[in-house]
């Protein structure tokens, strides 16, 4: 489902449509919302003053702690009575961020979806097994809405079940597999432990990984395993959940459908708006959205953006594949470490496999003062002598060491002695959970 006219529309036009829907909304969050209201009013701005794509630089900033604050429905800019659907953030460790959609919501949604899986190049033919969480999380409803509006078949595996997700890919003819990056990690190891060939017993083609961060060695490791193209997709809650941007077979950034979304990229300490090309963090404005709309959304993710036309014929803006998050970062002796960093450099290394817990102690202060790596690596390497792994750890610190600036300790444990999670994995634990993995 292509969409040429807003897909390839010369900029100047894209910003003048932009310009006209970004009034709209700040009128009606303005008038709608008591929150934003008040922010406004706060700042000393109104409606009117949005007379420029430029003046969304001096609209203040929605954050996370926002919606807590709102909890539950404090951002609804319509009556209940057009709600049609709820959605909501896992809120594993806090109120999660509830998102309501109206009719109108769940049209645009799929639209961005649908046009989201076109461009990693899926068509009407193909044969979508949906292995996200179904439910209150987003990414299992979307991508099912999505994908029948492209009109190709979707199968609601939802996730888990692994050995199952696998003879359904075989029996049902499955071409395009949506999970996690950690899931599919999964699924390609349990295939391989059942000793079956993916590319030889199913007609998987492609994969489309959203809901974490994941490396491009991530995306190797999920295409060696599996034999499939790899599709970083990227979304979240707040802006309706998946869809905000995806790759396409160019594999050289991320789309973003500028007519539903403004995405800007801010210098995460002072929160000014950083040049083309340079690293910051995400910031989303909605342009679409009827029930919740969001205006400078604070997403917390490190990435950049580029404006340069692609090679497919797309002219929308492109962001690169998100690094981190600034509430994942780490200090570490008064360094900045992120997740990401160290999944690049163990993920280079034969004989270990993409399993890794960092393991802090945050307990003492806020800068941490040492960084364990706790690694799976293969049963050959494990099983072999002593000295091997030894060399092992000592290469693997060496390498951390050049790349992070910091002195790291490396323990090397067993095949399937870290957890696994059919969800978002979790990277960084403190040493008060350790036991959990004994």
């Amino acid at each position: 489902m292509r969409d040429p006219e807003h897909e390839q529309m010369p900029r100047e036009k894209l910003k003048e449509l932009q310009l006209e829907r970004l009034k709209k909304k700040v009128k009606q969050v303005y008038e709608s919302v008591p929150f934003y209201r008040q922010t406004f009013e706060k700042n000393g701005i109104k409606p009117d003053k949005i007379k420029t794509l430029q003046d969304l630089s001096s609209l203040p900033f929605t954050s996370k702690l926002d919606f807590k604050s709102h909890y539950p429905l404090g951002f609804l800019a319509v009556p209940m009575d057009q709600i049609v659907r709820i959605h909501s953030s896992s809120g594993t460790t806090d109120k999660p961020t509830i998102a309501a959609y109206t009719r109108g919501d769940i049209e645009t949604w799929s639209e961005i979806l649908a046009r989201g899986l076109a461009t990693a190049g899926m068509t009407r033919q193909d044969v979508f097994q949906n292995a996200f969480g179904y439910g209150l999380f987003t990414g299992g409803m979307g991508y099912h809405y999505g994908v029948e509006r492209l009109g190709a078949i979707v199968i609601p595996a939802a996730a888990g079940n692994t050995r199952r997700q696998i003879t359904l890919m075989q029996d049902l003819g499955t071409t395009v597999l949506g999970c996690t990056p950690s899931y599919a990690l999964i699924i390609g190891e349990t295939a391989q432990e059942l000793g079956i060939d993916m590319r030889k017993t199913t007609k998987l083609r492609l994969a489309i990984c959203g809901s974490e961060p994941s490396s491009e060695q991530m995306r190797q490791e999920i295409q060696n395993k599996l034999g499939v193209e790899v599709f970083p997709d990227y979304g979240l809650t707040e802006a309706n959940g998946p869809g905000v941007s995806i790759e396409c077979p160019q594999h050289n950034g991320m789309h973003i459908p500028e007519d539903h979304f403004i995405p800007e990229v801010v210098d995460p300490s002072t929160g000014e708006p950083l040049p083309e090309g340079e690293v910051g963090e995400l910031v989303l404005t909605t342009l679409t959205k009827e029930a919740c709309p969001v205006i400078r959304f604070r997403t917390r993710d490190i990435t950049s953006l580029t404006y340069e036309p692609c090679k497919c014929g797309r002219t929308l803006a492109r962001m690169s594949r998100v690094s981190g998050r600034t509430d994942d970062m780490l200090k570490v002796r008064g360094v900045n470490v992120f997740p990401s960093q160290i999944e690049n450099v163990l993920l280079k290394f034969d004989g270990v496999e993409p399993h890794y817990q960092i393991v802090v102690d945050r307990r003492e202060s806020f800068s941490i003062k040492e960084l364990e790596i706790w690694v799976e690596v293969n049963e050959k390497l494990f099983s072999d002598q002593m000295q091997t792994m030894r060399n092992m750890e000592q290469r693997l610190r060496a390498h951390l060491e050049s790349v992070l600036g910091i002195s790291t300790k490396i323990k090397l444990v067993a095949p399937k002695t870290l957890a696994r999670s059919e969800g978002k994995s979790k990277r960084v634990i403190d040493r008060s959970a350790l036991n959990n993995l004994k």
